[in-house]
C-alpha cells in the first residue's frame, strides 16, 4: 500500500511533514527526558495555533531553546528572553517565553524528586500506556479525567501553559495514551509498541 492511500487518522493533513510526524512520533511512547520537556514546550506554545505551525518551526525551537536541554534553558536570563523574542522562527509570545523557562525550572524540581520526568509522567498511567479504541475522529475526547489530574499536578508544581486539553495532547504525543483511531493503520503498530513498552 502507497504513503497516499493508507488510512490515516482524519487529523492528518497532506502535509508530508504533519504526514512524517503522524506515522513516526505520534502516540510513540517517549521516556527520554530531554524529548518529554520539548513536547511540553511545544504543546504549550501550540495553544491557539495549528500543531502544523508548531511542526514547521520546531526545528527553529531545537536551536533557539538549546534543544531543550532542561538545564540550559531553566538558567536562561532577561538576555535570552530578549534574544527570544527577536526571534523569527519561532511564537514570539512574551507569556509562552517566559512560560518554557520556568517550566524548565520546574522540571529540574520534578527530575530531582522522582529521578527524571520519564518516572513522573509515566507514573500517571502506571508506566503503561492506554489503549484506547476510538472508531472515529468524533469520540476522541479533548481532555480526561487523568489529564485534568495531570494538569492540576503540574500547575501545583509551579508550571504554566499546562491546562487539561494541552496536558491531553501531551499524553497522546508521547504515548502514554494510543489515540489513532482504530482504521488507522498505526493503532495497531502503536498498540504494540506500547505493549512491548518500548519509545
Amino acid at each position: 500500500m502507497s504513503e497516499t492511500t493508507r488510512t490515516r487518522c482524519a487529523w492528518c493533513t497532506n502535509d508530508p511533514l504533519y504526514i512524517a510526524y503522524h506515522d513516526t512520533e505520534w502516540g510513540v511512547p517517549v521516556h527520554d527526558d530531554r524529548l518529554l520537556f520539548e513536547f511540553l514546550i511545544l504543546e504549550g506554545a501550540q495553544a491557539g495555533l495549528s500543531w502544523l505551525t508548531i511542526l514547521k518551526k520546531r526545528e527553529n525551537y531545537r536551536k533557539a531553546f538549546d534543544q531543550f536541554t532542561i538545564d540550559r534553558v531553566a538558567a536562561y536570563t532577561d538576555t535570552d528572553t530578549a534574544r527570544l523574542l527577536d526571534d523569527a522562527g519561532i511564537v514570539r509570545n512574551r507569556l509562552k517565553i517566559a512560560s518554557a523557562i520556568q517550566n524548565a525550572r520546574a522540571a529540574l524540581e520534578i527530575q530531582r524528586e522522582f529521578g527524571s520526568l520519564d518516572a513522573y509522567f509515566w507514573g500517571f498511567v502506571n508506566g503503561t500506556p492506554i489503549q484506547n479504541t476510538w472508531a472515529s475522529l468524533d469520540e476522541v475526547p479533548p481532555r480526561t479525567e487523568l489529564s485534568d489530574i495531570l494538569s492540576r499536578d503540574l500547575k501545583k508544581r509551579g508550571f504554566n501553559f499546562v491546562g487539561s486539553t494541552i496536558c491531553y495532547a501531551f499524553m497522546q504525543a508521547t504515548g502514554m495514551v494510543n489515540d489513532h483511531t482504530t482504521d488507522c493503520f498505526r493503532h495497531t503498530e502503536v498498540r504494540v509498541l506500547g505493549e512491548r513498552h518500548i519509545g
